[in-house]
């Protein structure tokens, strides 16, 4: 049996049309790795906003949502990591689809290693920022005051404000500038030197498929994204890889080469 990991499909973004066929794909690529599925960790931004309301949650994405449901009632776990476009991920998805929903990394033994998984948004040096405002926004009582909005009005902000930041840095944010540059891999050498060590740790946000050793023992890899590289993590025999859906493979990463 295999574990699958994804992470960043960002559906909804940028309009319909195209967020209907990156789910499509999705759908397909679920279609082929269910055979042999022992579990599917969704890690982080599934939905590129996301807010439940006591009684409302954002329209669309039926077929993911469905599909999801389905494996849950064929017995294979899904457990899904809020990221930062949908951590206001509540109760729902539990309730609906039967998943399991982490707000913040976890640790976990699968096929006998050790492994650490979180979206990453947030951790590491660096990107204060956002860990201001992600401060803001898991604050429990402004939450409340954004639950007072009418959907139309709270939704129709949210996803203003995400099409704008998106415009805004363009594609600066996936750049790649080397490993000492990357916050998730300096975390995760921090984590090896001041926590119990890992044999493997699994991220996303980056948007960029990401393998590399860490000198402190473990390895490193990030999932890379749906909206360019349609990458995914494997897990099979204690032994874990990526591998992208329907387009050639591409690594970042300085123990490695680039493939095209």
């Amino acid at each position: 049996m295999t574990t699958y990991f994804i992470s960043d499909l960002h559906l909804g973004a940028p309009d319909l049309a195209a967020s209907h066929e990156r789910e499509r794909r999705f759908l397909r690529w679920l279609d082929a790795c269910v055979d042999d599925m022992e579990a599917l960790y969704v890690v982080g931004d599934l939905f590129d906003f996301w807010f439940e309301y006591k009684r409302a949650v954002p329209r669309g994405h039926v077929r993911t949502l469905g599909r999801l449901a389905e494996l849950h009632d064929r017995g294979i776990p899904v457990h899904f990591f809020t990221g930062n476009h949908d951590l206001w991920v509540f109760d729902y998805l539990k309730e609906e689809i039967g998943a399991e929903v982490y707000h913040q990394p976890q640790r976990f033994e699968i096929q006998g290693k050790k492994l650490l998984v979180g979206h990453g948004d947030g951790l590491g040096p660096g990107d204060h920022g956002y860990k201001f405002i992600k401060k803001i926004f898991t604050n429990r009582f402004l939450q409340w005051c954004f639950a007072r909005l009418h959907p139309n009005t709270g939704i129709g902000m949210a996803n203003y404000f995400s099409r704008s930041s998106r415009a805004k840095t363009g594609t600066s944010d996936s750049d790649f500038n080397g490993l000492e540059n990357e916050w998730l891999y300096q975390y995760a050498r921090d984590y090896q030197k001041e926590g119990e060590p890992v044999d493997y740790f699994i991220f996303g946000h980056r948007h960029l498929p990401i393998i590399a050793d860490i000198p402190e023992g473990g390895r490193y890899y990030n999932l890379g994204d749906w909206l360019k590289y349609f990458t995914y993590g494997v897990m099979h025999d204690g032994q874990f890889e990526l591998k992208a859906f329907e387009k050639p493979l591409f690594f970042v990463g300085s123990e490695i080469s680039q493939k095209e």
